[in-house]
């Protein structure tokens, strides 16, 4: 009068293992497209900063010319009639 478990799995726990299973892999997948993604942000950004670096290397090398001083405007004056 005992209930035993029988030792064959259920149908509804070979789907939970099925579904978990799915869930794993889709997961390794994920965290894979995640690095992935990571490693080329992070390369673009290395590219980037090189461009930037050689850039204002070059504008540090040319010497830039002096601004001429802005000309002041002669303010009018208004006669008061």
């Amino acid at each position: 009068m005992a209930d035993r478990k029988s030792t064959e799995p259920s149908a509804e726990s070979i789907a939970r293992a099925n579904r978990q299973r799915l869930a794993q892999e889709e997961g390794a997948r994920a965290m894979a497209d995640v690095a992935r993604d990571a490693v080329a942000v992070r390369k673009n950004m290395e590219r980037l900063r090189a461009l930037r670096l050689a850039r204002e290397a070059e504008h540090a090398a040319s010497p830039q010319p002096a601004a001429p001083p802005a000309k002041k405007k002669k303010r009018e004056t208004r006669l008061a009639k």
